[in-house]
C-alpha cells in the first residue's frame, strides 16, 4: 500500500494536528482481522482498538498485535480521501500528554488568547468538536488512563474518534464506545505476510505456517523474525530451531512472553553483528530508556549520547554521528526500533515491551551509566528559547517531556544521585512554560518534597523548586498559595542569606510581583520600591537587576493607577538604561516602548508619539528595515498615529508596515493578515471606504481559506467587513454578513458571549436601516433575553438593546 504521509505535504483546505507515526513499508492491509476503519467509523462515532484474547504468548501487558498500524491507516484514509477537514493525532502517554495535544489542535484550529493555559485550550478543542459542522478525524493512540480524558472526553456529530489502548475492555463500560479487540494475524494473514517477505530461495519459507503460529501472528514478532531470517539467510525452519532454543531461557521476563522476548533477543544480536559492530546493544539500551511513542533524532546523536554509544568521549562530529545512525538503521533492519525520517520530533521510535526487556538485562552500574548518558543527551539537546513554528516547538517540548518522565521512572534513582540532575529542573520549566500550569504545581511540589527529603530545606535544591512551585501557584491564579510560598522563600533567605543577598533581594521581587498579581497594589509598590533602593545601593543603578526591578516598579504604579509615578519610573528606568547600555541595547529599546505606552495610556500623544519614533529609528538602525522587532515598532507608531487622530500619518505607516510584513513573511502568515487588517481600519478610521472595502474582503477571504470558517479571527473579520459596508450603506451586502456572522459567533462562542450579543445589536441597526422594522423588534427581543440573562438586567448593554427595543415598538 502507497499511502501519502499525513504532515509531508498540503492538501488545501485540510488541517493536520500531532505526528501520524509511519505507516510500515511495506504494509499489508488486514482483510480478515483488521476492522476497516475507514468504511465502519461513521460520524459521531467512538471506536475504542483493545487488545485480542490474551494467550501464554500474546498476554495484554505485551501488546504488538498492530492497534497503532490500524490508526495510522485509517489517518491514511481520512486524508488521502480528503475524507475530513480537520484530523488530529495525539500520542497519549499521559495526560500532559493529552493536554498539550488538544490545545496544540485548539490553536491550530482557533487561536485563543496569548494568557490562555494548555487546560483552558484542551477545553476549548473539546468543546469545538462537539459544536462544530466541519468533519474531524481524532486518534488518541495508546491511551493509559481513561482518567486521563476526565472533563476531556471529545465527541461530536461531524467527527470520528478513535482510540488505542492496552487498558481491558471493560475500562470503558461507562462511555458510549464501540470496543473492538485486535487480536494478531490469524493464520492465512500471517502466511502471506512471511511469503511476501521472505523471497530469497525456495526452501525458505518451509515451516512458515508453522512460525506465524509460535508467534501468535503478532505483527512486531514477525516483522523481527523474517528481518533476521533474511539477514541471516536462513529458513523458517532454522529460525524455529533458535527460537525454541531461545525461549527457555527467557520465561518471567519483562512482563512479556518467553516466545516474543527470544524473538527481540535474536534481533538485537543479528543486529549487533552488522557493521559497525559492537554499537547496535548500546544503542539499543540507550533508546529504551526513553519514550517508545517517539524520540527526537538529535538526542541520539548528541554529544553525550555519541559518547555512551562509542564508549568514548565524543563531541559528536560527523564521523561519530554518521556511525549512530548507522547503529539506528541497523536497529531499524531487524524490526527493533522505527524511523520516521519526516520528523525531527519522534524520530525514533521503540515497542514498550522491547524496552523493557532490554532494561531487565541492565546491572546497576550498567544502569547508572546510561542513566545518566541519557540525561545529560535530553538536557543538551533541549532547546530554551523558540525552535521554529511554535507548534513544532510545543511537539518537540512534550517529546522530550516524554523522554524525561521515561527515564525518571527507570533511571534507578540515579538522577538524584549527590543532587538533583539540571533535566529534572528543565522539565518542570517546560511545563510551566507550555501552559500546563496544574501539572507544574504537582511536579514542584513533588520536587520541593524530593529535595527536602534527601537534602534538606536549605539545600539549593529545594530553595530553587520553592521558587518554582510558587512561580507556578502564581501562574494558574492561585495567588493565596503564590504569595504564601514567596513569603516562606523571603524569610528562608532572609535568615539564611541576609536581607541584602543579591538572592534575597531577588526573593523581595518575587513576592512583588505575586502581590500585584494578588491584587495587592499597596503591598507590592513597597517591595518593589525596597528592591530598587536596594538594587540601586548595592549594585549600581545600571546594574541588570537595577533595571529589571526599576521596569518592575514602574510597571505596577501604572497597573495600581499610579500613572505619573509610572511614567516617572519610567523616565528614569529610559535614562538609566541609556547612559548604562547605550540607545540600542533591548534593554533600553523595551524601555523606551514602555514609556511611549505610558504617554499614551495618560492622553499625551505628542510625546508618546516622539517616543515610538525614536524606538522605531533605533530598532531599524540596529536590526534592519525587515526585523520583526522593527516591523512591530512600525506598528505601535503607526496605532499611536491614528490613536492621536493623525490617521495621514497612520495609514502611510500601516501601509509599510503590510509591505514589510509581505515581504519578510509572505501574504499569508497570520501577522501579514492582521496588518492588512489594521490597515482597513484605519482606512476606515480616515472614511476611505473605498480603500477600506477590499482589504476587508481581502483579510476576509485569508482568513477563510487559511484558517477555516470555525476560527474566531475569520469571525472577527466577518464582522468588520460587515460593520464597513453598513457604514458605506452598502446594507444589501451588509445584512447577509452579518447574518452569517451571528450564527457562527452564536455556535461558536455560544448566545451568551458577548461578541455574539454584539453582533446580534449590529444585525437589528442594520435591519432597522433598510425599514425592516419586525425583523428589528424580533432580533431585539432575542437580544434582551439572552443580555438580561447572561450580563444582568443592570448591564450597560442590556439597558442599550431595552432603549432600542422600546424605540422600535414605538416606531
Amino acid at each position: 500500500m502507497v499511502a501519502q504521509q499525513p504532515g509531508t505535504s498540503t492538501h488545501p483546505g485540510i488541517l493536520l494536528s500531532g505526528i501520524v507515526p509511519p505507516l510500515a513499508d511495506p504494509y499489508d492491509t488486514r482483510t480478515e482481522t483488521g476492522p476497516d476503519l475507514a468504511s465502519s467509523l461513521q460520524a459521531g462515532e467512538t471506536v475504542v482498538l483493545v487488545h485480542g484474547e490474551e494467550s501464554d504468548v500474546a498476554p495484554a501487558t505485551q501488546g504488538g498485535t498492530g492497534k497503532t498500524q490500524l490508526a495510522v491507516e485509517f489517518a491514511h484514509a481520512m486524508w488521502n480521501g480528503r475524507l475530513v477537514e480537520v484530523l488530529v493525532w495525539v500520542t497519549a502517554t499521559n495526560a500532559d500528554a493529552v493536554l498539550t495535544g488538544f490545545a496544540q489542535a485548539a490553536d491550530l484550529i482557533d487561536a485563543g488568547l496569548a494568557s490562555e493555559g494548555a487546560e483552558a485550550a484542551a477545553a476549548r478543542f473539546v468543546s469545538w468538536l462537539a459544536r462544530t459542522e466541519r468533519p474531524w478525524a481524532l486518534i488518541i493512540d495508546d491511551l493509559n488512563d481513561v482518567a486521563d480524558l476526565q472533563q476531556l472526553w471529545p465527541g461530536g456529530a461531524s467527527g470520528r474518534t478513535l482510540i488505542t489502548t492496552r487498558l481491558p475492555a471493560e475500562s470503558f463500560e461507562a462511555v458510549d464506545v464501540k470496543v473492538v479487540p485486535v487480536p494478531g494475524l490469524n493464520r492465512r494473514e500471517a502466511l502471506s505476510y512471511l511469503s511476501s517477505r521472505l523471497t530469497g530461495h525456495p526452501d525458505q519459507r518451509i515451516e512458515a505456517l508453522d512460525l506465524g503460529e509460535d508467534l501468535a501472528g503478532l505483527p512486531l514478532a514477525l516483522s523481527q523474525a523474517t528481518a533476521v531470517i533474511n539477514a541471516r539467510q536462513q529458513g523458517c525452519r532454522e529460525y524455529r530451531a533458535a527460537l525454541a532454543e531461545r525461549s527457555k531461557h527467557m520465561s518471567g521476563m519483562a512482563g512479556a512472553s518467553a516466545t516474543v522476548l527470544a524473538a527481540w533477543s535474536l534481533a538485537a544480536e543479528c543486529a549487533h553483528e552488522l557493521p559497525p559492530g559492537g554499537l547496535a546493544w548500546p544503542t539499543l539500551v540507550l533508546a529504551a530508556m526513553m519514550d517508545h511513542h517517539g524520540i527526537p533524532g538529535a538526542v541520539m546523536t548528541s554529544p553525550p549520547a555519541c559518547s555512551y554509544i562509542m564508549g568514548r568521549p565524543s563531541t559528536a562530529g560527523g564521523a561519530d554521528q554518521n556511525m549512530v545512525r548507522a547503529a539506528i538503521n541497523n536497529l531499524a533492519a531487524v524490526g527493533l526500533v522505527t524511523i520516521d525520517p519526516v520528523s525531527p520530533v519522534r524520530t525514533v521510535q521503540m515497542h514498550s515491551s522491547v524496552q523493557a526487556a532490554v532494561r531487565s538485562y541492565l546491572s546497576q552500574a550498567d544502569l547508572e551509566q546510561v542513566a545518566l548518558a541519557t540525561a545529560d543527551a535530553l538536557l543538551e539537546t533541549w532547546p530554551e528559547g523558540e525552535v521554529g513554528p511554535q507548534l513544532n516547538q510545543a511537539q518537540l517540548n512534550q517529546a522530550l517531556r516524554d523522554c524525561a518522565a521515561a527515564l525518571r521512572a527507570n533511571d534507578g534513582g540515579m538522577l538524584w544521585k549527590a543532587e538533583a540532575h539540571p533535566l529534572l529542573f528543565r522539565a518542570g520549566l517546560s511545563l510551566e512554560n507550555s501552559g500546563l500550569s496544574d501539572a507544574a504545581i504537582a511536579y514542584w511540589q513533588f520536587m520541593l518534597n524530593t529535595s527536602t527529603g534527601l537534602f534538606g530545606p536549605a539545600h539549593a535544591n529545594a530553595v530553587v523548586a520553592r521558587d518554582r512551585l510558587a512561580a507556578a501557584y502564581e501562574s494558574a491564579g492561585r495567588s493565596a498559595e503564590a504569595v504564601s510560598v514567596f513569603q516562606t522563600a523571603l524569610a528562608d533567605r532572609e535568615r539564611n542569606q541576609g536581607p541584602e543577598h543579591p538572592e534575597t533581594i531577588a526573593a523581595r521581587g518575587h513576592l512583588a510581583h505575586a502581590y500585584q498579581s494578588a491584587g495587592r497594589p499597596a503591598d507590592a509598590i513597597g517591595l518593589y520600591e525596597r528592591e530598587v533602593a536596594d538594587s540601586e545601593r548595592l549594585l549600581g543603578p545600571g546594574h541588570p537587576v537595577t533595571l529589571a526591578s526599576r521596569a518592575s516598579l514602574a510597571d505596577a504604579y501604572q497597573k495600581a493607577g499610579q500613572l505619573r509615578d509610572g511614567i516617572n519610573g519610567y523616565e528614569l528606568l529610559l535614562a538609566d538604561a541609556e547612559r548604562a547600555l547605550g540607545a540600542g541595547h533591548p534593554t533600553t529599546l523595551s524601555a523606551r516602548a514602555s514609556l511611549a505606552a505610558a504617554y499614551a495610556a495618560t492622553g499625551q500623544s505628542k510625546p508618546a508619539i516622539a517616543q515610538y519614533e525614536r524606538a522605531l529609528a533605533d530598532q531599524e538602525r540596529m536590526h534592519g528595515r525587515d526585523h520583526p522587532d522593527t516591523i512591530a515598532a512600525r506598528a505601535s507608531l503607526a496605532s499611536a498615529y491614528r490613536s492621536a487622530g493623525k490617521l495621514k500619518e497612520a495609514i502611510a505607516q500601516y501601509e509599510r508596515v503590510l509591505a514589510d510584513r509581505e515581504g519578510a513573511e509572505g501574504a499569508d502568515h497570520p501577522d501579514t493578515i492582521a496588518a492588512r487588517a489594521n490597515l482597513a481600519y484605519a482606512y476606515r478610521s480616515a472614511g476611505r471606504l473605498r480603500d477600506a472595502i477590499p482589504v476587508y474582503e481581502r483579510t476576509l477571504a485569508d482568513r477563510e481559506r487559511i484558517q477555516g470558517s470555525d476560527h474566531r479571527d475569520t469571525l472577527t473579520a466577518r464582522s468588520n467587513l460587515a460593520g464597513c459596508y453598513q457604514q458605506a450603506r452598502r446594507l444589501t451586502d451588509a445584512i447577509p454578513q452579518y447574518e452569517r456572522a451571528l450564527a457562527d459567533s452564536e455556535r461558536m462562542l455560544g448566545a451568551g458571549d458577548m461578541a455574539t450579543l454584539t453582533t446580534r445589536c449590529n444585525l437589528a441597526s442594520a435591519y432597522y436601516t433598510v425599514g425592516r422594522l419586525s425583523a428589528v423588534v424580533s432580533v431585539l427581543q432575542r437580544a434582551l433575553t439572552d443580555c438580561e440573562w447572561y450580563l444582568g438586567p443592570d448591564h450597560e448593554l442590556t439597558q442599550t438593546v431595552r432603549e432600542n427595543l422600546d424605540a422600535a415598538t414605538q416606531a
